[in-house]
């Protein structure tokens, strides 16, 4: 068996669904700015959360310019976090705050997310969960993609034998380029396009037994 010295998480799709908050947020900050560019829906944020902010914008804004697609990118992320500061409905998937104290107890947690700066810290504020997170990087922090930014935050805690859990094929690919093995979270908004993944959760909840089972104390 495998072992384990740090939990690594993802963030949309695995410790909880934003989607339909951002979606509005992201409309009112189109109509307000570049009207002209289609408004997104839920099911079209969970196709592309996971990629790093660029290429979102990409995919989304594509009529625009590059320096149009930052401007609103900035204006959506904008909306976004004063949406999801005032939000006051549970977002959070079932089992993810008491899974994590007792996953934070034994094993170091950390987050990797390719979100835009300041989001992790928002998911950190909402979800009360500052005592559980030992360390987390970003894209907006580093300008670096997932898989870089795995390795950075290994490095920097270090860790020899760390596991990331996500959702997306993008997560698996990253965990493939970082050499680090994978945890699907089935219950995201994606799917790794083959079955080589290092165990599946189709709860948060099922995570502690995969993690425990295979959990190296830092005194081995």
């Amino acid at each position: 068996m495998s072992k384990f010295d740090g939990v690594i998480l993802d963030v949309d799709g695995t410790i909880w669904n934003t989607t339909g908050i951002v979606a509005q947020a992201w409309n009112e900050a189109i109509d307000e700015n570049f009207p002209q560019v289609p408004h997104v829906t839920a099911e079209i944020l969970k196709g592309q959360f996971g990629k790093t902010m660029d290429v979102i914008a990409d995919n989304l804004f594509g009529k625009l310019s590059s320096d149009e697609k930052q401007i609103l990118m900035d204006k959506c992320c904008e909306r976004e976090q004063k949406a999801l500061l005032s939000n006051t409905k549970n977002i959070t998937y079932e089992g993810v705050i008491d899974t994590l104290k007792v996953i934070a107890g034994k094993i170091p947690v950390f987050i990797v997310s390719n979100c835009q700066k300041g989001y992790i810290e928002l998911v950190i504020e909402k979800n009360k969960i500052s005592g559980l997170i030992k360390d987390f990087e970003c894209y907006g922090n580093t300008g670096l993609g997932k898989a870089e930014n795995i390795r950075l935050l290994a490095e920097r805690n270090g860790l020899k034998a760390p596991v990331y859990v996500g959702d997306t094929q993008g997560d698996f690919e990253a965990c493939q380029k970082a050499g680090v093995p994978f945890i699907w979270a089935a219950y995201g908004f994606g799917r790794p396009e083959t079955d080589d993944y290092f165990a599946k959760i189709d709860k948060f909840s099922e995570l502690n037994d995969v993690v425990s089972s295979s959990f190296k104390p830092a005194s081995c």
